[in-house]
């Protein structure tokens, strides 16, 4: 009896962050659709989860961007898509992408990539690299804002361009689930009793993420409100350079580095504002729809992907990026609003994501894209 078609999707490794998250659902989605979902990466904590689902790790050091590790690396993938009857490659990265191209060539496999930033092109050469990215048989681009960039960068005909947004799974990201004792065990942590309001930015501890913003903000907002970043990375000048800021704005009891937080749906409903405040454009922006998901207002950077899922007054507020005094204003002026009307704009937020942005909506979608190459 012949085993249904295999697709292997390839990333550098499976540590943590959106990217990994979502090729872990687009797993699931594999295996439920009836076909063999096979995962090659260097590896790292999500295998566990991969392999719970019954997907197939392969680990190869898919972390290189060595012009030899590329070609080792396409060898061994092509080899595996014989071995394994892979029907579809979908390539997640860029390094990875190239192996995965080459292997798809040799071997007749379909070829999906996943276009999932705006990367950068500082360094002679750095578009060639990047368009790897481009030259899938279907480009999957993560918002309207990346796809728009991939016609002007690369090219892309509209024949090949598919828009899919990331998507919440509404089990993770479900505020009725989370006990009100561990929201306010929480926030008593932090130092937030019910009477104070917590800002919450959540993502990762570096500069384009908007962490100073906040706290200059926090300067410019009159009160006792409490700004909590949540997010690993960081660690060192970065880090001390925010504790810095806050000292020298005065409002270092006001801020709290909080570093990686494991139960972010706890951390957002505990938050009674969540804040993205990125300088650079987003790709599309998770963290905002996981904030919404969870009944939260919403204030985001108007830029990037967040123009597509914060319509601004009704399912949260934008902001001009980078402007401290912009988001003070914000912050001010939604903290002020009667209670009712607050948490009618992050109902809406709610409803919205349900409605559009769910896990289920993008695994439908990218299977819908796989049919359209697989025999």
């Amino acid at each position: 009896m012949a085993l249904p078609p295999a697709v292997l999707q390839v990333l550098p490794a499976l540590v943590t962050g959106g990217v990994e998250r979502g090729t872990i659902e687009i797993a699931e989605a594999i295996r439920d659709a009836g076909l063999r979902a096979i995962v090659a990466s260097q590896g790292g904590p999500m295998v566990a989860e991969l392999e719970a689902l019954g997907a197939r790790h392969v680990a190869l050091p898919l972390r290189t961007k060595s012009p030899l590790g590329i070609w080792r690396n396409a060898a061994a993938l092509a080899d595996l898509v014989r071995q394994e009857g892979v029907a579809l490659i979908h390539a997640r990265s860029r390094a990875p992408a190239w192996s995965a191209l080459l292997a798809a060539r040799r071997t007749g496999a379909a070829f999906v990539t996943t276009y999932h930033g705006a990367y950068n092109e500082g360094f002679p050469g750095k578009r060639l690299y990047n368009s790897v990215m481009a030259r899938g048989d279907r480009v999957i681009a993560v918002s309207h804002f990346i796809a728009d960039l991939v016609r002007a960068r690369h090219g892309v005909a509209e024949d090949r361009l598919r828009v899919i947004h990331r998507g919440v799974d509404p089990r993770r990201f479900d505020p009725a689930a989370v006990p009100p004792d561990r929201v306010a065990a929480l926030r008593a942590a932090w130092g937030a009793p019910d009477d104070r309001p917590v800002v919450l930015l959540p993502g990762r501890l570096t500069r384009w993420k908007g962490q100073a913003v906040l706290i200059e903000a926090m300067a410019a907002l009159p009160g006792n409100a409490l700004a909590v970043l949540a997010g690993g990375g960081g660690e060192g000048e970065y880090r001390a350079g925010l504790v810095a800021l806050a000292r020298q704005h005065g409002v270092a009891d006001r801020v709290r580095i909080l570093g990686h937080v494991e139960a972010l749906g706890t951390a957002l409903l505990a938050a009674d504002i969540v804040v993205h405040a990125s300088t650079d454009a987003e790709a599309f922006g998770r963290t905002v729809i996981e904030a919404q998901a969870m009944g939260r207002p919403v204030i985001a950077a108007d830029l990037g992907g967040p123009r597509e899922t914060v319509e601004d007054g009704v399912t949260g507020w934008r902001v001009r990026p980078g402007d401290a005094a912009a988001l003070a204003a914000a912050l001010a002026r939604v903290l002020a609003m009667p209670a009712a009307e607050r948490a009618a704009v992050a109902r809406a937020g709610r409803q919205s994501v349900l409605a559009r942005h769910t896990t289920a909506a993008m695994q439908q979608a990218t299977l819908a894209v796989y049919r359209e190459l697989l025999p």
